[in-house]
């Protein structure tokens, strides 16, 4: 797939068939796993998810501050007991064991202190990337459908759910190391500085060496940690699609084929994994030789001053002390080295995170946008255009005009357009040219909330949540009592098979129906339906799952339904559309005839052959 998969509602439905080709490419639309954002850029985002958590933040600076300090005053201690201790009979031991309760004071104290902080950096980290994936769902229902349809699932789930954990793993690791780090640096120097200026300074002349060697290495495995993320949303994509459809899979012995597509993406993943590895694992100990150079010449320079007093004096304690501090100046940075691996990733993260909630919305409401009310079922189209993609025209010089309580039924070979107008009705996508009216109001200038809810849709495909049965019925009137459930179950004619269940209308099914038929889970969607009660009523092949007794059975329920109601039905089975009051007739994109079902007969065309086709087919099938 090329373009940008988020420019909009130029691509849709009939690109969900390319969707493994499109997985390599980036949510960016730029083709390559490299984000145009910026580390300030993605720093600058994360701390304003951060903001409104700071007082968790503030808390855990001040107890990072308080746990450096008590800790950078223990090499003092240490440096003055030392210097208690100069002789055999040179041994101050009341000064020493005063020393020595100042020591275990501080050290509990900065115990504590550092619990605290990490107990408030957990606290602001897990805030934070509740904030973040409340927003990352929330953006899922707010983007267009071309987009849902035109990108891998796995993707977008991967940015929701991995992408989010590995932001709060780099934050929690880089928040930890970055308040206690730069507390330690700044104390260590000061303390170093009140010992011995010119030793000091010999310490921060060759600091910078680390910071270079970490640059570098930074620099190395960016590109290798963003590959990484990439991929890894490229394999959740697949392994959605596998899942999802393992029946399917197995039934076409595809089984092997399957694990070896996963096998080559994991081994994609691992190399790239590796490069990563290998790029940041580089960091740690190179600046830690850096960093035991700097404490050996400390060590050096050190005991050349105690000897000469040259170029300052310092005693033996003091030298300790020093040392002490080179060796905590120099750790923030090792720290910080050592996490390198999850800031990288995170950082990789956040930008594919950001990258989703840039993504171009459904286009808002109109600000004078009305409300539907009171709808009566007036359908109409109006020299519709419209096309997936621009290139490739679907729909031409569509005309219908559906009267209130008539029924339209949508016939045609498979990829004629007739799911497709459906889809412009509740303004998943708009058209291209034309317009669409609901009791000549346009679709575009009313809210499509109030549109949506004045229309009730059963499609081909089920879908049931894991909940119990009265719930998946009342989803879409949540407020329904528990007698117009029953009831509605009743006019499906699914309430014979859910009072068998083992908990009736309490049973728990799991996703996407569990261990029920297919019959049954669609008897169930047309019992949701049935409850909302809706002035229009969409059916896409609503009785393709149901078994030719039920079908006949259901076909009485829909009667009653519709009765005073506008439908439009979708329908491959030409059987089920004999009674409709108008028969709309589609091929390649345009409506060749319209009629009722004797009228269409009579005329001896296209819908002719079709019914005499599946006519003969069934007469084929009873033969055997």
């Amino acid at each position: 797939m090329t373009g940008d998969p988020y420019a909009g509602a130029g691509t849709g439905a009939a690109l969900t068939a390319n969707v493994s080709g499109s997985m390599s490419g980036g949510l960016g639309g730029h083709g390559s796993d490299e984000s145009d954002m910026t580390a300030a850029e993605t720093t600058r985002r994360l701390l304003a998810f951060v903001a409104p958590h700071a007082a968790e933040c503030v808390g855990a600076f001040l107890s990072a501050v308080a746990t450096v300090l008590l800790q950078l005053y223990v090499p003092i201690l240490i440096g003055n007991a030392i210097d208690l201790m100069v002789g055999p009979s040179e041994v101050d031991l009341t000064s020493l064991m005063h020393v020595a309760m100042i020591l275990a004071t501080v050290v509990v104290g900065a115990a504590v202190t550092q619990w605290l902080q990490g107990y408030l950096t957990n606290r602001l980290t897990y805030k934070t990337v509740q904030d973040m994936r409340c927003k990352a769902f929330s953006k899922i229902r707010r983007l267009p459908v071309s987009l849902i349809d035109s990108h891998p699932h796995g993707d977008l789930i991967s940015r929701v759910v991995n992408d989010v954990d590995q932001v709060g793993d780099g934050l929690l690791q880089g928040l930890t190391q970055l308040f206690q780090g730069i507390v330690t640096i700044v104390g260590t120097l000061a303390f170093m500085l009140s010992i011995s200026v010119p030793v000091a300074i010999i310490v921060i002349v060759v600091t910078p060496l680390s910071l270079v060697v970490a640059t570098l290495v930074t620099r190395m495995s960016h590109r290798s940690f963003m590959a990484q993320q990439a991929i890894q949303g490229e394999m959740g994509g697949y392994v959605e699609e596998m899942v999802g459809n393992q029946r399917l899979v197995a039934a076409f012995r595809h089984t092997s084929q399957s694990v070896a597509g996963f096998e080559d993406l994991d081994s994609r993943l691992y190399e790239a994994g590796e490069r990563a590895q290998f790029a940041s694992s580089l960091s740690n100990p190179s600046t830690r030789f850096v960093n035991n150079v700097i404490y050996a010449i400390v060590g050096v320079v050190g005991c050349i001053c105690v000897v000469t007093g040259i170029p300052s004096r310092l005693t033996v304690g003091q030298v300790q002390s020093f040392l002490s501090y080179a060796n905590q100046y120099t750790k923030p940075f090792n720290e910080i080295t050592s996490v390198l691996t999850q800031v990288q990733t995170a950082y990789a993260s956040a930008r594919r995170l950001f990258e989703f909630l840039d993504a171009e919305e459904e286009s808002p409401d109109k600000p004078d946008a009305t409300e539907l009310r009171g709808v009566k079922g007036n359908v109409t189209l109006e020299d519709v255009f419209f096309s997936y993609d621009p290139a490739r025209r679907l729909l031409e010089n569509i005309d219908v005009d559906a009267k209130p309580g008539s029924h339209i039924a949508l016939v045609g070979p498979t990829g004629c357009g007739k799911t497709t107008l459906i889809n412009l009705l509740l303004r998943f996508y708009d058209v291209d040219a034309g317009r669409v009216l609901v009791d000549g109001n346009d679709v575009r200038d009313v809210t499509r909330d109030s549109l949506r809810k004045s229309f009730g849709m059963v499609l081909q495909d089920t879908w049931l949540f894991e909940g119990t049965v009265r719930d998946n019925i009342a989803y879409g009137r949540p407020e329904a009592t528990d007698e117009e459930v029953r009831k509605a179950a009743a006019d499906a004619l699914a309430d014979t098979f859910i009072e068998r269940l083992p908990m009736g209308y309490d049973t728990v099914i799991g996703e996407d129906g569990g261990s029920l038929s297919q019959g049954q889970r669609q008897l169930l969607c047309i019992a949701r339906v049935m409850l909302m009660d809706p002035a229009i009523l969409l059916l896409d092949e609503a009785t393709s799952s149901i078994d030719t007794r039920t079908e006949a059975i259901v076909q009485r329920a829909f009667d009653r339904m519709c009765a005073g109601r506008t439908s439009l039905i979708v329908a491959h089975r030409l059987s089920t559309v004999r009674d409709a009051d108008c028969i709309l007739v589609m091929r390649d994109g345009h409506i060749v005839e319209r009629g009722s079902h004797d009228e269409l007969l009579a005329a001896h065309g296209f819908y002719r052959d079709l019914y005499e086709s599946q006519f003969a087919a069934t007469a084929s099938r009873e033969d055997l």
